[in-house]
């Protein structure tokens, strides 16, 4: 007999056993029951973002696909394992039966809701807390920033990876942050700007915008935290709460997720869309995400 906490849904027997653990109704299996039906979903994106990718050429074949497969498989289940993108817990606490708790990033129709931006951000390690991120490397970048994407994925509704990709796309991953005058970080990660509304600290750079598809070089303000913890609430805070940005929240596919920022104007690059699918689709992003869960 499998322990349910071994129970693996990508396995016959696995999936067997997870049926007939699935009706006891104990905590211990609701949580394992919860975790691989989140893995699912998770390998599902995966399938996807694989699949919206070009070939390989000569070296994409069955062989290479199939191991493809199972690497996203494994992915999947250690995601699922290691808070994933709240989905689990959403379900776990449906199963065991609890209703007084804040509503679920998703209904389980497979339609993605909003959900009000919780008034706490998200709590980054001292180590994010207190230096900014190493730029250039794929890996350290998923890593050291899933925490807080993680909390800021679930008021929107969207899986993490969408939100650390489109950070790598913003910093050249990490390595265009955008610093004060003194050499010191603005965690600025999704280069949001400083409107006349804002009431925190800002720097003014020098920055790219597109007018009539050519680009031309303008001084703008933007703002500046105290923590990448910081910048993720406020990011979340400015898709979820504003009209403007009402299409991009609850969105799980990324090249919709990335169409929706375009059509919102979130930036003036007209291919910005195609360039952030990329990058959440991207090599670098699954490896990424593969080593920050090990």
């Amino acid at each position: 007999m499998i322990p349910a906490s071994q129970a693996n849904i990508f396995d016959t027997s696995g999936l067997t056993e997870l049926k007939r653990l699935s009706t006891q109704n104990s905590p211990e299996t609701n949580k394992a029951v919860a975790q691989q039906f989140e893995a699912l979903f998770t390998q599902m994106i995966l399938k996807s973002m694989r699949s919206s990718l070009p070939g390989n050429g000569m070296g994409d074949n069955e062989n290479t696909q199939f191991y493809q497969g199972l690497q996203d498989q494994q992915l999947a289940l250690v995601l699922s394992k290691h808070g994933g993108m709240g989905l689990s817990s959403a379900l776990e606490r449906m199963l065991n039966g609890e209703t007084s708790v804040r509503p679920s990033t998703y209904d389980f129709s497979g339609t993605a809701t909003a959900r009000t931006p919780s008034a706490a951000p998200a709590v980054a390690s001292a180590a994010s807390a207190a230096s900014a991120v190493q730029g250039g490397n794929a890996q350290g970048f998923v890593a050291q920033l899933w925490p807080q994407a993680q909390e800021a994925a679930r008021n929107l509704g969207v899986p993490p990876h969408f939100l650390v990709g489109q950070a790598a796309l913003e910093t050249g991953w990490g390595k265009s942050q955008l610093k004060k005058a003194d050499g010191s970080p603005t965690y600025n990660l999704f280069n949001i700007k400083a409107g006349r509304g804002w009431k925190g600290d800002s720097v003014e750079v020098a920055t790219t915008e597109y007018e009539n598809g050519k680009p031309v070089t303008r001084r703008e303000r933007f703002r500046a935290y105290h923590s990448y913890a910081e910048a993720f609430s406020d990011y979340a805070k400015l898709i979820g709460e504003s009209p403007r940005y009402a299409n991009v929240v609850g969105k799980t596919d990324a090249h919709q997720f990335a169409q929706a920022l375009q059509n919102a104007g979130y930036a003036t690059d007209p291919a910005y869309a195609n360039k952030l699918a990329r990058v959440i689709n991207g090599n670098s992003m699954r490896q990424g995400m593969l080593a920050s869960a090990n």
